[in-house]
């Protein structure tokens, strides 16, 4: 019946999340890579921006937030191999990793300089283009709104 589309349709979701969320981990990790590439052969006052402390320890606090976003996708892939509700988990991990695209892009944008707003360079392109994951597969504010449900802190939860 209807209830069971419904609910097949639910299950959908959490699995496009969990799509999205992947795709977004293995997008930072190439626009991770490439910064540091350029920012290690990219020279300014005699050596290279990576040697700049500012850069260097930006890029460790990306790469740590990254991997805590990476472990929720695992724990979240575990639940659901294992046949568990994953909707909380997988709305935590789309609106993270969503949020955690845009600061990190916009972050390794900066190292490239006026270089990174061509076209032809793969950061450029990302921080325009992982944009859309927070808007995709439900917008952040939908996202915080499941949660609060799941949480019992959303207004109609409480009354």
């Amino acid at each position: 019946g209807w209830k069971e589309g419904f609910t097949y349709q639910m299950q959908s979701f959490q699995n496009e999340r969990i799509y999205i969320a992947a795709g977004t981990i293995a997008a930072m990790d190439r626009c991770m890579e490439a910064t540091i590439e350029y920012t290690s052969q990219r020279k300014a006052f005699g050596s290279s921006i990576l040697d700049n402390q500012y850069v260097h320890y930006k890029l460790a606090e990306f790469q740590t937030e990254l991997e805590c976003v990476r472990a929720l996708y695992y724990k979240c892939i575990e639940e659901h191999v294992a046949g568990h509700d994953v909707t909380p988990l997988a709305t935590m991990l789309k609106l993270k990793s969503a949020r955690l695209a845009r600061v990190i892009t916009d972050g390794c944008l900066q190292f490239w300089g006026g270089m990174g707003f061509t076209e032809e360079v793969i950061v450029s392109r990302m921080f325009r283009d992982l944009r859309l994951m927070s808007i995709g597969g439900g917008a952040d504010e939908v996202m915080l709104n499941i949660l609060c449900k799941f949480m019992g802190t959303a207004p109609d939860m409480r009354h």
